[in-house]
């Protein structure tokens, strides 16, 4: 199974194996990472999953969505080129070591 490495705010690291078609946000939803909110259970309609994707990454995800864009302009923590909401992130093979820095904050 291909894993995915979360940095959380204060620095601490967890390393996941995740089932590919799982999105990142549920992933760390139910590995109990509680520095990402998921609160509206990965439709994409709120940007609490917020995080920062490792550059070397950011060609083998898919474009971010006109929603997704959106979203990004309002995240509490501030945008940055390699900001994505993890609920739009699904595990491929092709992501296998992934590392994502979790934003402060959420809200």
């Amino acid at each position: 199974m291909p894993n995915v490495t979360f940095i959380s705010p204060d620095g601490s690291s967890d390393t996941l194996d995740i089932a590919n078609d799982t999105s990142l946000m549920r992933a760390a939803i139910a590995n109990g990472l509680h520095a990402i909110v998921g609160d509206c259970g990965g439709s994409a309609a709120c940007a609490t999953c917020h995080v920062y994707v490792q550059e070397k990454f950011l060609n083998r995800l898919p474009p971010i969505s006109d929603n997704e864009d959106q979203l990004l302009e309002s995240t509490s923590s501030p945008r940055r080129g390699n900001s994505r909401l993890s609920c739009q992130i699904l595990m491929s093979p092709e992501l296998d070591g992934i590392r994502v820095e979790i934003a402060e904050t959420q809200w």
